[in-house]
This record gives C-alpha cells, structure tokens and sequence, in this order.
C-alpha cells in the first residue's frame, strides 16, 4: 500500500461482509414466513426478523461506507489518515454497539429492550428502520463524530480533490441528518413528515454523494481517465441528484395528512429522480470506453459498472413506475414498493460497496487485483446475484399488481381483504423465495473467490512500490 493508514479499512470490510451475510439470513427467514406462516415462530417472530433484515441491511452499508472512506480518502488527500488508532477505537464501538444491538432484538421482547436502554428518558424507538435502542442512536453520533473528525482532519491537511470534498459532504449530511432519528413529536403527521428527512434524504440524497464519490474513484484508478473529466461528471450527477432528491421527499407526503401541494411537488421532482442514476450509467461506460490503461482488477470495473446499471433500473424505472402520485394512490404500500427498494438499495448501495471491497481488498494484501480464477469466480457471482434480485424484483412486482388488482381496483367491484389477497400471492412468494435462495448462492461464490484468490495468489499481479 502507499499509505499505511489505509490497514484500518480491511476490519471494516471484513464485518460489512459478515453483517451482510446475516442480512440475507434474515431475508431467507421472512421469505419463508411470507407462505409458513409460523416458520421459527415464536424464536423468530416475523416483526422482528425483519426488524433484524433491514436494520443489518444499514449497518453494514454504513461500516462499507467508513471502510471506503478510510481507504480512499489517503489516497486522495495524499497523505497518512489522522488517527489510524481512532479508527481502530471506533471500529471496535460500533461492532460492539451493533452486535449487542442486533442480540437485543432476537432475546427480549421489544417493549422490554425499549425498557431496559432508557427509551423512557429519551422517546427514539417504535419507528421503522429507526428501531434502535435511544443509547444504540447515541453510541452512533458519537462514532459518526469520531469518523468525520478523522476524516476531516486528514482533508484539511492534505490535498483537496472533488471526490474527498463531495465524499465529506454527503458524510456530514449523513450524520446531520440522522439526528432528525432523535425527534419524536406526538403529531403522527410531523412524525412521518420528519421521519422522511432521515430515510429519504438518505437513500435519496446524501448517500447518492457517497456512492458518486466512490464510483468516481474507482473509475479514476481503473481507467485512467483525466481526473478533470471524472469531476465534471461528477457535479453534474451529484447536482441533479440534490435537486431532484431533496424536493423528491414530497413524494412520501402524500398522504400524511400534508398540504395537497405536496401532490405536485412529490410527483415532478420525483420524475427528475432517474436522471442522475441514467446520468451516473452513462458516466461509468463513457469513462470505461475512453480508458487509458487496461487495469487488471476485472471484478471491480465488472462491480463498478454494473451498479450504474443496476441502480438505474432499481432507483430510476422501478422508482417512477410507482412514485407519480394518480399512480400511487393505487401502489402504495403495496409489494411493488418492495420491489423498489431491493433493486434500489442491492443496485446502487450494495454493489458500490462491494465495488470499493473488490478494487481495495487484493491492493491491502499487497496485490494489484485478485488472480484471473479469483476474478472468474467473483464476475460469475456477480450474474448470480443480479440476475436472482432482478427476478426478486420482478416477482415481488407481479406481487405487487395482484394486491392492487384484488384489493384496490377489482374487476368486479368487490375488494378481497389482506390476508385473502396473500393466499393468492403464495405461489409468486415460493418463485421469489426460490430467487433469494439463488442470490444466496451468488453470495457464497463471491465469498469463495475469497479463497481461490488466497490459493492463486502467485498468479495474482504484485502492487508495485510507488502504487
């Protein structure tokens, strides 16, 4: 490695990637308790395994993000991280934190774990993907704060690039927002319409940052594009991607019990969404073609662009399929909001990380890119895995259109209740279950490149010195 510091990634890597296996742990346990209905119950009831799905689904994308930027924020700033020890420290916190947070949902009841962590003192839980105990949010501001002071510090005595200055700023705007997690009004009107400025303005906003920062980065390193070209697409992405995605948050006010203007401003700026996510496709290809040197780390450019692809369809087609408020009088709540949301979070934030964790993780064991069988193996488990959400995907929206059909628009004027309207559903749920299994699969062959790459590593190209 060039720089020393960038060690302190692999601990975040290695626990994204466990925290990810138990995420789709969880996502096998509530597929098949969508047709067995008291599969592992009471061990496992299905609130909280899917409270335990979507809670490991942002922490372990939140520890690849600080593991990212550990790594690449370095090389950027061309200098040693601050404080390799805080990193370390921080590290061990928030494992601790979100491990015992994660035993204290599958142990307790959740109203006793609300007792036992002081909810009392400070009223946080209660709220979906905000369930974590009020001490848990705590313990997260303070790693956050730990983190951006590290990282800024590092900024601010080094070099200044656009990647570590827009990756800075959707890390702040991360943790800004995420204080919105400790108000907690009694209106349910203001809860939800501030709820939103967490989630949304997360997956729809600042991450969006942190995943343009990052493919920017790898793109540089892997095709050797001017930089000067990368960092115009850049703002313009990034530029789009705030303008529709902070006004985009309307589209959740519809019915909330806001103003009707939201109707208007939800369903236009809405519209605009897919353009940063097709801008960022045709961004990657573009820089792909006008590539400059051959790199041998096939896997990440392979990761890189199709994330672009992937989070096109997911956050763009899918997201505008249902988001046009006429439209999503009909859809919401239904499973085709499902179905945007694991093409979404899987196409843009899953695989950018595990972009960034097959471009660093051969160059932190002293290797520019995993060995040619390595790379076959980890590019096959990428088919795998896109081509099970994407059917995923598929079923959960022909899901999706039976509940609307059944019980929101019926033929014959005579509205089936839930629980008959998912009796007819079960033959789909066995299809996605089959697909989770065979994403499942994908997960174990990128796991098992892992080792092919630590049996062929003679084969693999040695990092050179000044790399």
């Amino acid at each position: 490695m060039k720089y020393q510091s960038q060690a302190v990634a692999k601990p975040y890597f290695a626990f994204a990637i466990l925290l990810f296996i138990g995420q789709i742990v969880f996502g096998l346990i509530l597929g098949t308790q969508y047709i067995i209905g008291d599969f592992l119950f009471p061990e496992i009831p299905f609130n909280v395994a899917r409270m335990v799905h979507t809670n490991l689904l942002i922490v372990w994308l939140l520890c690849g993000f600080m593991g990212a930027t550990y790594y690449l924020v370095p090389e950027e700033t061309q200098c040693e991280l601050f404080s390799p020890k805080l990193a370390w420290i921080l590290f061990w916190a928030y494992a601790v934190a979100g491990t015992l947070t994660i035993i204290g949902y599958l142990s307790v009841p959740y109203a006793t774990l609300a007792e036992i962590t002081g909810n009392d003192i400070l009223p946080t839980m209660g709220r979906e993907f905000l369930e974590q105990p009020t001490i848990t949010k705590v313990g997260i501001v303070i790693v956050a704060l730990g983190f951006l002071f590290n990282v800024g510090m590092t900024i601010l005595r080094g070099r200044k690039t656009v990647i570590n200055m827009v990756l800075i700023t959707g890390l702040l705007g991360l943790a800004v927002f995420f204080l919105f997690s400790f108000y907690n009004p009694s209106s349910l009107t203001l809860d939800k319409y501030f709820w939103w400025w967490v989630v949304h303005l997360w997956v729809e906003g600042v991450w969006e940052l942190i995943l343009g920062s990052i493919l920017a980065f790898i793109l540089i390193k892997t095709t050797g594009v001017d930089r000067e070209v990368v960092e115009k697409w850049l703002y313009l992405i990034i530029g789009m991607a705030l303008i529709s995605g902070i006004l985009g948050t309307g589209h959740h006010y519809f019915y909330i019990g806001t103003p009707d203007y939201w109707l208007w401003i939800g369903s236009v700026f809405s519209a605009i969404e897919p353009l940063p996510f097709f801008m960022m496709m045709v961004f990657a290809f573009s820089m792909i073609k006008q590539r400059r040197r051959e790199h041998p780390n096939k896997a990440a450019m392979t990761w890189a662009s199709a994330c672009t692809i992937m989070a096109f369809l997911g956050a763009g087609v899918w997201g505008f399929i249902h988001t046009l408020a006429p439209v999503n009088y009909y859809t919401h709540g239904s499973q085709i909001t499902a179905a945007h949301g694991h093409l979404a979070f899987f196409g843009a934030y899953v695989m950018i990380v595990l972009a960034i964790i097959s471009f660093a993780w051969p160059q932190l064991n002293g290797r520019q890119s995993n060995s040619p069988a390595a790379q076959k193996m980890e590019i096959a488990s990428i088919w795998v895995m896109c081509l099970s959400m994407l059917a995923i995907t598929l079923l959960l929206t022909a899901a999706g259109v039976i509940q609307v059909m059944q019980q929101r628009v019926p033929a014959d004027g005579i509205a089936l209740g839930f629980m008959a309207t998912q009796d007819l559903i079960v033959p789909v749920y066995w299809a996605r279950l089959v697909a989770g299994m065979a994403f499942t699969v994908g997960v174990f062959m990128y796991l098992a490149s892992f080792l092919v790459a630590g049996r062929t590593r003679d084969q693999a190209p040695a990092l050179a010195a000044n790399a």
